[in-house]
C-alpha cells in the first residue's frame, strides 16, 4: 500500500501546514493567488501536452503517441485541482465547458465502431468533423473544411444537444486513445499511432484532417488557460473583482465552489450516476481509464483550497492563510473533526488510485454490475465525499456564513 500512503501522505502534509492569525480577507487573497497558481500550471502543462501533439503529428510512432498519452494524464492533474474554482465563480463555471464539458458523442469527431450508443436524436452524433468537409443540421450548412479552433469552438453543442463536444480535454483524449471498447473489462482505448500517418500508411482515412483536428484542439486549450489564468493573476480583472468584494460573499464563493464540487458533482454525477447506472458511458475519463486520477485531483483540489496549499508543478508547494486557519481560531475541536473528514476523504478516493494502479481494477470495472467490493469502494468514496461536504457546511457556520447550500445536481445522499 506505498502508493496509498504516498497521496495521503502528501496531502497530510500540506494540511499540517503551521496556523498564524489570520483574517478573512487575507484567506480571500490567498485563495486567488492559489487559483492563479494552479491555473498557471495547468498552462504549463497543457503547453507541454501540446508540444507532444505537435511531435506525434511531425512523426507519428508509437513512442511519440505515449509520450502524447503521458502528458495528457500529466495535464490533466493539475486541470482537475482548478475544478474547485467552478461553481462559486461565474467566470469559471461559464467557461471550463469548453474544456471538460463530458460525456460526449465521439462520432462527432472521428470514427466509431459500428455499435457505438449515442445519444437518440441528436443530429451531430455521427457528423464525423474528421472525415468531413461539410455539415448540414437541419437547414443550416457548415462548412468544415478547414478545421481551426474558432470552427471547434463554435461546433460545442451543435443543434443544442450537449453532447457535442468538439474541443478540451476529452475531445484530446479521444483523439490520443480512441474508443474503449472494452466495456466492464481490463483495458482502455487503442488508436493505433497509424492514424497519424501521412500518405502511405494512414489507418481509418484522412490522417491529415485527423492532425489539423489534434493541432487545433490542442491550441485552443492552451488559449483558453492563458486567460482563465490572467484573470486571476494579481490585478487580473477578475482576482481585482473578488478582492473587493465584502469578504463574507468571497469566502461564500470558495465554500459553494467546495461544496458543490464534493457533492453533486464529484459524489454525484462523476460517481454515483456511473455506479447505480454500471454505465461505462458516464465514466469521466472513459477514453484512457483515467478516471482514478481525474478523481483524485478534483478532491485534492478541494483540500488544496481548505488548507491553502497546493503542490505546484515544479515540486515547490504554495502555502498560505486559509479556511482551516480560520476555523482553528474560532473552534479548534470543530477545526480537528473538519481534518479528520477532509483527510478520510483524501484517503478514500485515493483507494480508487491504488485499485487502478496497484491492482490492476480501473473505475469501469469497479462499476460492473457484478463488482461487489468494487462498488463498496466508490460507495466509500461517496460517504467520505458527503462528509467532507458536511465539514464545509460546519465551516461555513462557524465563519458566520449562512444559506451556503451547496449544490447537489438533484442527487440524494
Amino acid at each position: 500500500m506505498r502508493l496509498l500512503s504516498t497521496l495521503i501522505g502528501s496531502t497530510l502534509l500540506l494540511a499540517n501546514v503551521a496556523s498564524a492569525a489570520v483574517n478573512q480577507q487575507q484567506v480571500v487573497a490567498h485563495y486567488a493567488e492559489l487559483a492563479h497558481a494552479v491555473y498557471s500550471d495547468s498552462l504549463s502543462s497543457a503547453q507541454t501536452l501540446q508540444q507532444a501533439s505537435q511531435q506525434l503529428i511531425e512523426h507519428p510512432s508509437a513512442e511519440n503517441l505515449a509520450a502524447a498519452k503521458q502528458a495528457w494524464k500529466e495535464a490533466r492533474r493539475f486541470y482537475q485541482q482548478s475544478e474547485v474554482f467552478r461553481f462559486g465563480n461565474p467566470i469559471v463555471d461559464e467557461w471550463e465547458g469548453q474544456l471538460n464539458a463530458w460525456p460526449l458523442d465521439e462520432g462527432l469527431i472521428d470514427y466509431v465502431a459500428a455499435d457505438y450508443q449515442y445519444e437518440l436524436g441528436n443530429p451531430g452524433a455521427t457528423a464525423n468533423i474528421i472525415a468531413n468537409t461539410s455539415l448540414k443540421v437541419g437547414e443550416q450548412s457548415i462548412d468544415l473544411s478547414k478545421i481551426t479552433p474558432e470552427l471547434l469552438a463554435s461546433l460545442n453543442e451543435l443543434a443544442g444537444s450537449e453532447a457535442n463536444v468538439a474541443t478540451g480535454y476529452h475531445a484530446v483524449e479521444f483523439l490520443l486513445w480512441g474508443q474503449d471498447l472494452h466495456g466492464s473489462q481490463a483495458g482502455a482505448g487503442e488508436r493505433p499511432y497509424t492514424d497519424y500517418l501521412q500518405g502511405s500508411g494512414c489507418t481509418n482515412g484522412h490522417c491529415e484532417r485527423r492532425a489539423e483536428y489534434l493541432a487545433a484542439v490542442t491550441q485552443l486549450l492552451v488559449d483558453d488557460l492563458s486567460y482563465m489564468s490572467q484573470q486571476w493573476q494579481q490585478g487580473g480583472e477578475y482576482q481585482s473583482q473578488l478582492v473587493s468584494e465584502p469578504s463574507e460573499q468571497a469566502l461564500r464563493r470558495m465554500m459553494f465552489g467546495m461544496g458543490s464540487l464534493s457533492l453533486g458533482e464529484l459524489a454525484g454525477e462523476r460517481m454515483k450516476v456511473a455506479l447505480e447506472a454500471n454505465s461505462t458511458e458516464d465514466e469521466h475519463d472513459c477514453f484512457s481509464d483515467n478516471t482514478h486520477n481525474s478523481h483524485f485531483y478534483n478532491n485534492q483540489g478541494i483540500s488544496n483550497v481548505y488548507f491553502g496549499s497546493f503542490e505546484r508543478l515544479d515540486g515547490s508547494t504554495l502555502s498560505g492563510p486559509s479556511l482551516a486557519d480560520l476555523v482553528a481560531q474560532q473552534d479548534p475541536q470543530i477545526a480537528k473533526t473538519n481534518k479528520m473528514k477532509f483527510d478520510d476523504s483524501m484517503a478514500e478516493t485515493a483507494k480508487l488510485v491504488v485499485s487502478a494502479e496497484q491492482n490492476g481494477v480501473y473505475f469501469d470495472q469497479l462499476i460492473a454490475a457484478d463488482n461487489v467490493q468494487g462498488h463498496e469502494l466508490i460507495n466509500g468514496a461517496i460517504l467520505a465525499l458527503v462528509e467532507q461536504t458536511r465539514a464545509i457546511e460546519q465551516t461555513a457556520q462557524v465563519l458566520g456564513i449562512e444559506n451556503l447550500n451547496p449544490d447537489t445536481a438533484d442527487h440524494e445522499f
